[in-house]
């Protein structure tokens, strides 16, 4: 696994920094930017500043090194003056310029802000348009479809494998286990072999789906992957599965960026800027019913109005 501590910053080569402390998703979706800035730079050494978890993730892109960053609060982790290129693309809030503006780089590519030229920022489209845009804004060419992930060098745990993934960041993304263990009946009836997956936290959320599913027939004890699998082996399990269905999490983000079917349930995030690109995906939410509190504890009303029988039905859809 290649870091920025794995080696002192060389002197002979050129560093492009690309900020985004943030989560799988938020890192899946800035893919095709981070492919334009690898051909657009083939001699700089290009730092990806994101949490120290999602480093075997970072890996997949292909090119790119990680540079560990639990966030926003200090400065990052790079001697002022090293960096030639920085970018954020963490967003366009006050903390992120700050964390940029330190590095005191040879050229910035940010949004439009004080002292900053760029593209304004704009809501309503695609996070992979968005900073497929910013770029294009700045003269570098990138294709916000060039989303696709390198496989794992680990192989699947489960190939061809259902895998119905139980967990999400915050509670506005968590759909009723006992939906989930419905699904997880009905896919197991029609001959799926379902995995359940989930982080180290999301673990009881899978035993007790289990539970539920065993009291309805179907005996889901071997699939539990949930808090079992490091982040590489996660993504060999979605690249080797048959079906996917989650919320908006990362494992929706990954079944896009390998192609995989799923179906994607959206509560409190706009389907519109986080959705899957065009593929083998459905879509599941209540727009008018979005509350759009993602940091809510309770799961929002778009959520909550996706039935087990719409999950069904897209799953006919989509023919798996």
């Amino acid at each position: 696994m290649t870091t920025a501590s794995d080696s002192n910053l060389s002197k002979d080569q050129p560093v492009l920094l690309a900020l985004r402390a943030l989560k799988l998703g938020d890192l899946l979706v800035a893919v095709p930017a981070l492919r334009g800035l690898h051909r657009a730079f083939p001699g700089h050494r290009i730092l990806y500043a994101a949490p120290a978890w999602i480093a075997e993730a970072v890996e997949l892109v292909g090119g790119i090194h990680h540079l560990p960053t639990p966030g926003l609060d200090d400065p990052l982790a790079v001697p002022r003056g090293t960096v030639d290129i920085a970018i954020n693309l963490h967003g366009n809030g006050p903390e992120s310029r700050l964390r940029i503006e330190e590095l005191q780089a040879n050229r910035v590519i940010a949004h439009e802000s004080p002292g900053i030229d760029g593209p304004a920022w704009i809501t309503g489209i695609p996070e992979r348009e968005r900073w497929t845009r910013l770029l294009g804004w700045h003269g570098i060419d990138a294709d916000p479809l060039d989303y696709r992930l390198n496989r794992p060098a680990v192989p699947s745990p489960r190939p061809g494998a259902t895998v119905i993934h139980v967990g999400a960041a915050y509670g506005s993304r968590l759909w009723p286990v006992e939906r989930f263990a419905d699904v997880a009946v009905h896919l197991a009836a029609a001959g799926h072999q379902v995995v359940l997956t989930g982080g180290t936290s999301e673990r009881v959320r899978a035993e007790e789906t289990a539970a539920l599913a065993k009291l309805k027939g179907a005996n889901l004890d071997d699939g539990l992957l949930a808090g079992r699998q490091g982040l590489a082996e996660f993504a060999a399990t979605i690249a080797g599965a048959r079906l996917v269905v989650s919320a908006d999490t990362g494992a929706a983000h990954l079944a896009s960026a390998y192609g995989r079917p799923s179906v994607v349930l959206f509560g409190p995030a706009p389907a519109e800027e986080w959705g899957p690109p065009p593929g083998p995906h459905v879509v599941l939410t209540a727009v008018e019913l979005r509350r759009g509190d993602v940091f809510s504890a309770d799961p929002d009303p778009a959520l909550l109005a996706v039935s087990v029988g719409d999950v069904v039905d897209a799953v006919e859809r989509l023919g798996c």
